[in-house]
């Protein structure tokens, strides 16, 4: 059974769901209601600034409220405002520039993921070793878990904790 707009009679033809705090939020759009809220896509390959504007454009929008991080990027000159518009930085400085805004749209982006877990390149040496005992732990943690040994999941936990500290 095809599905009709939810907001008008026409076939919708762009769906998608969101899970917002928990809440599943499903939306059915025809083109025209889907070109309204940003949802149209224009071709097959979008190019990935388009992606990364619509998506800090998105997820701004509520924060309009909000006063804009003020500041200027001192390695060159960019300000928050022109990041938000154009989804561009302009230096490595910027990243710490605008640190706290940033931040908030990566947990955003990676579904509230604030550290690197993946691969760590050869050169690192011993943070190479660290990273494949951290994740040795982390397996038995989880191993602990299913099997509901609860203790041993609250220590193998803690242990992670301070390996990491000593880490950072």
């Amino acid at each position: 059974m095809k599905r009709k707009c939810d907001r008008c009679a026409r076939p919708a033809t762009h769906h998608s769901v969101e899970i917002i705090q928990g809440k599943k939020i499903e939306k059915h759009l025809c083109d025209e209601h889907a070109s309204e809220e940003g949802l149209a896509i224009k071709s097959i390959h979008t190019p990935i600034n388009e992606l990364l504007t619509n998506f800090v454009k998105i997820h701004s929008s509520g924060e309009a409220d909000q006063p804009t991080p003020g500041g200027v990027c001192e390695g060159c000159g960019l300000t928050f405002a022109q990041f938000r518009k154009d989804s561009l930085l302009g230096c490595p400085d910027c990243y710490k520039a605008f640190e706290q805004p940033l931040s908030t749209l990566l947990e955003r982006a990676h579904e509230g993921g604030t550290h690197h877990i993946g691969k760590v390149p050869r050169r690192a040496g011993a943070g190479e070793q660290r990273q494949a005992m951290l994740m040795r732990m982390r397996k038995q943690l989880n191993a602990a878990v299913v099997g509901e040994d609860y203790e041993l999941a609250a220590r193998l936990r803690d242990d992670i904790h301070r390996f990491e500290e000593e880490s950072s």
